[in-house]
């Protein structure tokens, strides 16, 4: 490069940034966004494909307001979903919620997902008055107790859970 050199016109660098992660209720309309994402969450725990059972599971608990589902859309991609169930304590004497089911695709993992629909399962249950949320998960699934701890949750240190298979 010579004297008297001067770049020519420079592109502006593009940089593409995600499509913002959107975490809303869902509702039975949702469904087939589901059940694809609820089969993955059933086989993580080594249950089979099961697609129309699925459905069906899903379409009760909408037809009979048994729980609230939140799903993580990112691209209008389902990426994740929580499936929280209405319970409550005597001992509290207060509603609380059952975070029974939480799940973010593989391939978003990292994203932002999981923390986004804890944090809206929790937002929903503070509105109704719940006094806690509480949730099991497997002892090695260790990158979810990490989420969990990481925002706050406690692991129950008190009690002892048992359960009889029916």
């Amino acid at each position: 490069m010579g004297e008297g050199w001067a770049p020519g016109p420079q592109r502006p660098a593009v940089i593409s940034a995600p499509a913002p992660l959107v975490t809303r209720q869902a509702t039975v309309f949702d469904i087939d966004l589901l059940v694809p994402l609820f089969d993955g969450y059933r086989q993580f725990y080594r249950q089979p494909s099961e697609p129309d059972r699925i459905r069906r599971f899903l379409l009760d608990r909408f037809e009979h307001n048994q729980s609230a589902i939140f799903v993580a859309i990112r691209d209008e991609t389902c990426i994740g979903f929580t499936q929280l169930y209405p319970s409550f304590s005597s001992a509290a004497l207060a509603r609380i919620y059952i975070l029974n089911d939480l799940f973010v695709d593989p391939a978003a993992r990292g994203s932002g997902a999981g923390t986004a629909l804890l944090q809206a399962a929790a937002d929903f249950a503070r509105r109704l008055g719940a006094v806690r949320l509480v949730l099991s998960t497997e002892l090695t699934n260790t990158s979810a107790q990490g989420l969990y701890e990481k925002l706050g949750w406690k692991r129950n240190t008190e009690f002892c859970n048992y359960q009889l298979a029916l």
